[in-house]
């Protein structure tokens, strides 16, 4: 068979993990659909997305449509008779009249154990939730989120002492895990030697889409919280590493004042030790420094 001609749909960083993998194996798409430019930082700079960046580099060519919803989209998408689509964190909702113009469907590349944990963010929430051991899964999209069937998966466990990492250092070995189950898959896939099998539905579980105001950590009357809360505290700061990051605040001369916390670990005595910390307006310093 000659080599497959793909589209990758993908944008963040954890696409180009994904991209990054394909083309050490000498898998790689003939085009990379990725969402438009978009105003970044407090001076909304336009900003390329990651996997542009990628496909800039590796000479593939780019296409970053406003909406999927429409006939021009479908023509293009249909002209160029592609083999197989791939999905790795897009960031839009794929009509289902898309999924189904390439010969053999659309894989998606999900860094979870499906049915555990569908939606926007199961890294994130993955640490969270404490849960040491999760995943990677590539499954047969159909139009329901994250609901298609699953045709390979592989558990990963994290190290006692890696635990709880940070959100960007999971980020890259779960998609860079799913990049390399994807190299698998795909000749598998398109050589028919592999079958999809049906969700459990029933043992879904869901994660919720991530805001910057669930970075707020309430720290209590005491800034060094002990015990549970301490550990909960952690598990925060560790998963929202990058974004949307954790914050307090500290109340100066009557004004409350944002202080993003950017490092922190859990004492001996078991109490929550913050290390780094950036206060409003200023750059990044010790947390002893700050006070």
């Amino acid at each position: 068979m000659s080599a497959p001609r793909i589209a990758f749909f993908g944008t963040p960083d954890i696409a180009v993990f994904v991209l990054d993998e394909l083309s050490k194996a000498g898998i790689r798409p003939s085009l990379v659909i990725t969402n438009p430019d978009r105003p970044v930082g407090r001076k909304m700079l336009l900003t390329p997305p990651s996997a542009k960046v990628w496909a800039t580099e590796h000479d593939i060519k780019i296409f970053q449509p406003e909406s999927l919803n429409n006939a021009g989209v479908m023509e293009r998408l249909t002209k160029e008779k592609f083999d197989l689509f791939v999905v790795v964190a897009y960031g839009t909702i794929i009509p289902k009249a898309l999924l189904v113009i390439p010969k053999y469907g659309t894989l998606n590349v999900h860094p979870s154990l499906l049915p555990r944990l569908r939606g926007p963010s199961p890294i994130r929430t993955a640490i969270l939730n404490d849960m040491r051991e999760t995943g990677v899964t590539v499954m047969l999209m159909d139009e329901e989120m994250d609901h298609g069937p699953i045709i390979a998966d592989e558990k990963i466990e994290i190290a006692k002492d890696e635990w709880p990492m940070r959100g960007r250092e999971l980020d890259e070995r779960l998609s860079r895990a799913g990049g390399c189950l994807l190299v698998r898959v795909i000749p598998a896939w398109l050589g028919g030697r592999c079958v999809a099998r049906a969700q459990n539905h029933a043992d879904a579980t869901f994660c919720k889409k991530i805001t910057k105001a669930d970075g707020e950590l309430d720290l209590g009357a005491d800034p060094m919280p002990t015990g549970r809360q301490a550990y909960q505290n952690l598990l925060k700061i560790r998963a929202y590493d990058g974004w949307p990051g954790t914050f307090f605040f500290f109340e100066k001369d009557g004004k409350k004042v944002r202080i993003k916390i950017t490092d922190a670990e859990l004492a001996p005595d078991g109490s929550l030790n913050i290390l780094k910390v950036i206060p409003e307006g200023k750059k990044e310093m010790s947390y002893g420094d700050f006070l």
